[in-house]
């Protein structure tokens, strides 16, 4: 029982940095239809940053229990590259998906090499900050609070994405403006100024994934690849464009992987793609998305 307990738990934290950066990739694709793969960089780049952020804090003398709210704002910092990206991207919005995807992959590539002359290549990490929060005793199995405090941010984070799209008239322009591009343009909507802050929103939800991770994870320059594929995962299973979609697949995604790292970590990726390739059978547009007209 203990096992399952822990499993569970591990798996509901990788579920919640999954989600933090699928979200930002499903609120792109919902408003702008763009497949970005540069996510993947974003959360590396906040993860070095949460990386270069918490090592200053704590070498000034902050204490480990105050590390959560400084990783927050050195994630939210990589919002910086968001509207400069996003003019770029505006040379591939009305053309074939294959050029979306050929940009944004390059992208990755470019940011890539330049973590790697920021930062170096080898692994970096917040050392301290992981079990200073402690661990929460559950029978006999033991959670460490720093997952579940991710797990509480990043509920945060979809409870405010859903009163914000719901409640403000900026999150009613957003939607107006996903549901039909030229008529909310018509209608006197900056579609430039909306997509600018839509993808800096998304900019910063990868970067505040990546910033939660590194406590209990080393950054590597290869982490916005790795990421990308299990981001992909998630948005296929959940429905392109579905911020419920993007919650249901990371938890799928992040129990899965948890529970196939106990039993046969071999499998980790094949068990997560056996999903998808049945979600992409039985519901093509995956559990939250809507069917093509």
């Amino acid at each position: 029982m203990s096992a399952l307990v822990e499993v569970l738990a591990a798996g509901l934290f990788h579920a919640a940095v999954l989600f933090l950066v699928a979200a930002g990739l499903q609120l792109v694709f919902g408003v702008q239809r763009i497949l970005n793969l540069a996510c993947g960089s974003f959360y590396a780049i906040g993860a070095y940053l949460g990386v270069t952020a918490g090592g200053y804090a704590l070498g000034a003398g902050l204490s480990p229990l105050l590390a959560l709210p400084v990783l927050l704002v050195a994630g939210a910092a990589t919002a910086v590259l968001g509207p400069p990206i996003e003019r770029m991207l505006r040379l591939v919005y009305d053309r074939d998906e294959s050029f979306q995807l050929l940009l944004t992959f390059a992208l990755i590539l470019m940011l890539q090499d330049l973590v790697r002359m920021g930062w170096g290549s080898s692994p970096q990490q917040v050392d301290g900050v992981y079990l200073a929060y402690g661990q929460l005793q559950l029978g006999s199995a033991r959670i460490p609070v720093w997952n579940l405090l991710v797990l509480a941010a990043a509920l945060a984070v979809a409870a405010g994405l859903g009163a914000f799209l719901q409640g403000t008239n900026f999150g009613r322009l957003l939607r107006a403006t996903a549901e039909n591009r030229r008529m909310a343009a018509a209608l006197g909507v900056d579609t430039g100024k909306v997509y600018a802050a839509v993808f800096t929103l998304g900019t910063a939800l990868g970067g505040i994934g990546g910033a939660l991770v590194v406590p209990s994870g080393a950054a590597t320059p290869e982490m916005a690849v790795e990421l990308v594929v299990e981001a992909f995962a998630v948005v296929v299973i959940g429905g392109l464009g579905s911020m419920p979609g993007a919650l249901a697949g990371a938890v799928i995604v992040g129990v899965l992987r948890a529970a196939t790292l106990l039993v046969w970590p071999e499998l980790e990726l094949l068990a997560i793609y056996a999903v998808v390739v049945a979600v992409l059978l039985l519901r093509p547009a995956g559990l939250f998305g809507k069917p093509a007209a």
